[in-house]
């Protein structure tokens, strides 16, 4: 008890000097810093979502793309004021009523999240029978779907125009506010009797079936709640980035979430997080091989893509050699640290 309590402190203590830094880093650091670390927040929780999918519910789900396209249009849609919506759709006028809808942040953002785990359940009905390989094919086809319908329906999604000046609600303390009761709200679902269920599906299917868990109910509910994560993390960079269209939802972006979730280690929260401020860092940092470089006397022009070609071989070597990724299963707590470091006095 006195250890919990101890724990339960060291959170909180943990969250206000984050919030602290959070706010020096408003005042303090370039415009350019405080992008990244919006980016962090709202890739970490992308790879979340994927990672209660994938990583402690066994489902191979590459259609995160597509869940965020829908997260990040209905927020769109909802938070434009109905005049600005009027002068961004020139092909066709937007259709009724969201025409003349209009809803606070929290509420679009919620939403977003909520048709996206609302489309999990349609498409997961039928798609969740299937496994492995025919699962990930089949949501990277449905992620597909969403992104053509998206370039084809402009009366609503303005076609591949997409929707600009779409008003900058997110800053530092809403996208690290969703992130922290995000992963609060995941780290209690893990820890619980249900999470211990999902695990043991993921585990050995067969055997969870023996001991009467109804697989296919724990599959749907995590695939929805993931997905819902997913419409969050599509909602806010919608509103971050302030424009969206079809394009950007491909197959890169499904692939960026599972490098993040890969390389932290498949049913690591602590990993996940890890990798995905890490990935978002190189993601930018890397940006520099693909522009023209002058070395001395030798120029070398630049390669577009070459990123994620340097990302692709990065993940081929981590399923080569480090197949668990930087945590494996495991989680850092404050237990562990605190038996670090008194071991290191120890050997003092």
């Amino acid at each position: 008890m006195m250890s919990l309590s101890r724990n339960h402190i060291l959170n909180l203590l943990a969250v206000a000097v984050f919030g602290l830094f959070l706010w020096w880093a408003e005042g303090h650091l370039s415009g350019y810093q405080v992008q990244i670390i919006n980016l962090i927040a709202i890739n970490t929780i992308l790879a979340l979502g994927l990672n209660l999918i994938y990583g402690f519910g066994g489902m191979f789900s590459l259609g995160h793309a597509g869940f965020m396209a829908i997260g990040a249009y209905t927020c769109a849609l909802l938070i434009l004021p109905p005049l600005q919506k009027k002068m961004i759709f020139i092909l066709q006028p937007l259709r009724w009523p969201f025409s003349v809808l209009q809803a606070p942040f929290l509420a679009a953002v919620l939403l977003g999240g909520a048709i996206a785990a609302i489309f999990a359940i349609l498409i997961g009905i039928p798609i969740l029978r299937l496994g492995g390989d025919y699962l990930g094919i089949a949501t990277m086809g449905f992620a597909e779907i969403v992104r053509v319908v998206a370039n084809n329906i402009p009366s609503i999604t303005n076609g591949a125009l997409g929707l600009k000046g779409i008003p900058s609600y997110a800053n530092l303390w809403w996208n690290y506010g969703f992130l922290f009761v995000g992963l609060y709200a995941m780290i209690r679902l893990v820890n619980s009797n249900y999470g211990n269920a999902l695990k043991a599906i993921r585990d050995d299917e067969m055997a969870a079936k023996a001991m009467g868990i109804d697989v296919f109910r724990y599959k749907i509910e995590a695939f929805a709640m993931g997905s819902f994560l997913a419409g969050v993390g599509g909602a806010l960079q919608a509103s971050f980035i302030t424009t969206i269209d079809p394009k950007m939802y491909m197959f890169t972006l499904t692939f960026n979430v599972l490098m993040m979730v890969v390389a932290g280690g498949l049913g690591s929260i602590t990993g996940t997080c890890i990798a995905s401020a890490v990935i978002t860092i190189l993601l930018e940092w890397l940006r520099i091989v693909e522009s023209p470089m002058t070395l001395g006397p030798i120029h070398i022009p630049g390669i577009p893509g070459m990123r994620m070609v340097i990302f692709s071989l990065a993940l081929i070597f981590i399923i080569l050699f480090r197949r668990e990724g930087i945590m494996g299963m495991r989680e850092l707590t404050w237990d562990d640290i605190f038996g670090y470091l008194g071991r290191f006095k120890g050997h003092e």
